[in-house]
């Protein structure tokens, strides 16, 4: 299994990054909360959890060993999988969902696209007892970045195309672009701050 990734930046979205390592780059599927972290050209260490298929071989990226091992234990419960899990952990923090599983928050979880009643329920039930066995929250593995890039021209196609990937409609995807919009043409805000933005007025409604 490939825990962890220390390299170069040479690209970065919204929802992934590709960091060189040894001459090779790595594709890695991240939450808007790791990329809001990282800078082009810049080294990072990102903790990483490798999802096997029979078609596929996938790699995500976590801010925090603790990140990774919420996205892990997620996928134990019934019905869901890597994109749900990393669905959930962009829309609320690793403590967040502890805290909402525990406490059996359906309200909170449901925040999380594609987590319906039914669903939430299930997570609960299944994964209440397992939660405790987490620690609290580690210490970011992430460097802090000096300050993010500016958001390209095409920041809204990014965050949409983004928001969408990780299950929401494109209506409420182009809402949530008009909501974050007059961040945009701030100086530092980059194309991952805006994208955590957006689904920080997703989770409002």
């Amino acid at each position: 299994m490939i825990a962890q990734l220390r390299g170069t930046v040479i690209q970065l979205g919204p929802t992934a990054v590709v960091i060189e390592v040894g001459g090779l780059g790595v594709l890695t599927l991240c939450s808007p909360n790791t990329t809001a972290g990282l800078r082009l050209g810049e080294t990072a260490t990102i903790a990483t959890s490798l999802v096997v298929r029979e078609d596929s071989l996938t790699l995500y990226g976590f801010a925090t060993v603790d990140e990774r091992e919420l996205f892990e234990l997620l996928q134990t419960a019934t019905g869901v999988g890597p994109k749900l899990a990393q669905a959930a952990l962009a829309v609320l923090s690793p403590d967040e969902l502890r805290s909402a599983i525990a406490t059996e928050n359906l309200v909170q979880l449901c925040k999380v696209p594609g987590i319906g009643r039914k669903g939430a329920q299930r997570l609960v039930i299944e994964l209440k007892d397992k939660i405790n066995a987490l620690g609290l929250v580690s210490e970011p593995t992430v460097p802090t970045a000096d300050g993010p890039a500016p958001a390209a021209a095409g920041w809204r196609d990014q965050v949409s195309q983004g928001l969408q990937g990780l299950g929401w409609s494109t209506r409420d995807a182009e809402a949530a672009c008009d909501e974050v919009e007059p961040l945009a043409g701030e100086s530092g805000v980059g194309v991952p701050q805006l994208m955590r933005a957006a689904l920080q007025a997703l989770a409002r409604r």
